[in-house]
């Protein structure tokens, strides 16, 4: 069942009596305040989900696990794709001036980072110079030239974008596929490692 939370997924039900004893006060506090947590991508025991908790500060993250039962809503980045919210900030603009591209590009997308969390549970989490984190379900392999025009066209928003490419075996970053070297950096539950092809887990750099 663990396996069917993806990275960046949004969980509620977490409550704190779930946390470590030596949990930080300001981890309680957002459980208690029903915020969500998001899906890490870290492995984690049978009926538990690797999950981080935010604080309103950018240092505050804690990484710990959920109970799979306690899960009462989840919320996937593509499901905020046409939310939207009344601010008026970099990022939010950002994401008007992309969907209509991003909906005609023909892959499946989502929104992470402060932007999805803030889209996703109505919490104050985005601020002036925040950057629009994207998310890129890749089942099939993404040219380069197709990452380098995407980023053209993520250097025209009204704040740096980033995207995270979701393949089978892991994520890479759009901007390191677009770019020169050969080997881009792969992450998944269980490594981090340089790869020649994200798609293909036998072609590994040496």
């Amino acid at each position: 069942m663990v396996n069917t939370f993806l990275a960046h997924d949004l969980l509620w039900g977490m409550t704190s009596e779930q946390l470590p004893a030596a949990a930080p006060g300001w981890v309680i506090e957002s459980l208690n305040a029903g915020q969500p947590v998001v899906v890490r991508r870290a492995l984690s025991a049978p009926g538990q989900v690797a999950v981080g908790v935010r604080g309103s500060l950018r240092e505050q993250r804690y990484a710990t696990a959920m109970s799979v039962d306690g899960i009462q809503r989840r919320v996937k980045p593509e499901d905020l794709c046409h939310v939207s919210i009344d601010r008026d900030l970099p990022a939010l603009r950002a994401l008007t001036q992309l969907r209509a591209m991003l909906d005609a590009c023909g892959w499946v997308w989502g929104i992470g980072g402060s932007a999805g969390f803030e889209l996703a549970s109505g919490v104050e989490a985005l601020h002036q110079r925040s950057d629009l984190d994207l998310i890129l379900r890749t089942p099939q392999p993404l040219g380069r030239e197709q990452a380098q025009e995407l980023v053209k066209i993520f250097d025209t928003a009204a704040c740096r974008v980033d995207m995270q490419l979701q393949t089978p075996r892991g994520a890479i970053a759009l901007r390191e596929w677009a770019g020169p070297s050969p080997r881009v950096l792969l992450k998944n539950a269980v490594e981090a490692c340089l790869v020649l092809d994200p798609w293909n887990p036998q072609e590994q750099a040496a």
